[in-house]
């Protein structure tokens, strides 16, 4: 096996789920020591309209990765089957949710995609491409979001009083949103910069910076990356305009899926709580910010080093998210059961199909 593939197989081990566990764990089980109210089970009911919210949250998350399948699938140029691309996004999902945020799966993607047949060139333009649209879609979507909600509403803290809750300088989340949004711009800029107009001269700006001493041992990775950016470049270059508006609606179907996850786990709180018809479904606009809210959360994340964001993920949703459950001793239970559906079926599903993968594709070889 060559070096390339034991480096990814410490990278992806599946022993590596233990910690973001045991950190996501750990916080949920101190946020509901804190908050524990054995009266609010008295006013948990089960009826349809749970189970049908509860379902349709499950059915945004697979949204969410047929969005993802369809996207691999055009910029693929159909030269993947759907089971190949199916084990791809298991495996880069896994790769997220053990690494911090900010380093993602991105990083071995390349080596995915290469092993399932596709050139070490193609696979660089497809990472990158992948890459690039979903931080053009946080790059859109924030402001926009920003507009259409009132920045007080949007980093109001659940609990905090007006002045605390406002857009303000003594606005933690807003430090938090600002920082993974201006960390986002520049990385998009750089990426567009180096696949659309100069490949060669960024390749030599990366390679300039990883002469800083403390750097240098990364210098060969980074001149790797630096003939990756050259090689997508010339791929990406080719693809008409239409090829990018159906990866990009791809992009958003999968991102947008994604967010409305909450808001049906929320909505199926509402239900098994009061019961049908005793209070006012959430009103629209109450959906677009809780939608909003999950946007910001996950732009916070990219700063966040735990894997996956865990830990951090969880506190801040009983505290950013927790105005919008109606029954106070239940905000550290949905923050455990969103990450149920959104984060640990990743890590299971890899931990499943990584020794699968593995014997396939590199003991084999």
């Amino acid at each position: 096996m060559s070096d390339g593939s034991q480096k990814v197989l410490r990278k992806i081990r599946p022993t590596r789920i233990i910690l973001p566990m045991i950190i996501g764990l750990g916080v949920i089980f101190y946020l509901l020591y804190k908050e524990f109210d054995p009266n609010a089970f008295y006013v948990l009911t089960f009826t349809w309209f749970t189970l049908l919210f509860l379902i349709i949250s499950l059915i945004m998350m697979a949204c969410r990765d047929v969005g993802y399948m369809i996207r691999l699938r055009i910029l693929a140029g159909k030269e993947l089957s759907w089971r190949k691309i199916f084990n791809i996004i298991m495996l880069w999902e896994f790769t997220s949710a053990i690494t911090p945020s900010a380093i993602g799966g991105t990083s071995v993607a390349i080596f995915y995609i290469h092993k399932e047949g596709i050139s070490v060139g193609r696979s660089s333009a497809i990472v990158m491409a992948t890459s690039f649209l979903d931080e053009l879609y946080f790059i859109i979507m924030f402001p926009l979001l920003f507009f259409i909600i009132s920045g007080s509403e949007l980093f109001t803290i659940h609990g905090a009083d007006l002045a605390e809750g406002s857009l303000s300088f003594t606005n933690k989340y807003f430090y938090f949103a600002v920082i993974g949004y201006s960390l986002k711009f520049i990385f998009t800029c750089f990426v567009v910069y180096g696949l659309f107009i100069n490949p060669r001269g960024l390749k030599w700006l990366i390679l300039w910076i990883f002469r800083i001493s403390w750097l240098r041992k990364w210098r060969h990775e980074a001149n790797q990356t630096g003939y990756d950016l050259i090689s997508a470049s010339k791929e990406l270059r080719k693809k008409p305009f239409f090829f990018w508006i159906k990866a990009f609606l791809a992009s958003f179907f999968s991102w947008t899926a994604r967010y409305w996850v909450v808001n049906f786990l929320l909505l199926a709180l509402v239900f098994g709580t009061t019961g049908v018809g005793q209070e006012v479904m959430y009103s629209f606009r109450d959906q677009i910010l809780i939608f909003a809210r999950q946007l910001v959360m996950w732009i916070m994340m990219l700063v966040m080093p735990t894997p996956g964001g865990s830990g951090f993920a969880e506190y801040v949703f009983n505290e950013y998210l927790g105005e919008f459950i109606p029954t106070v001793g239940f905000v550290a239970m949905m923050a455990f059961l969103w990450r149920i559906v959104t984060y640990y079926p990743y890590l299971l599903m890899g931990a499943f199909v990584i020794p699968k993968w593995v014997n396939k594709k590199l003991t084999s070889n």
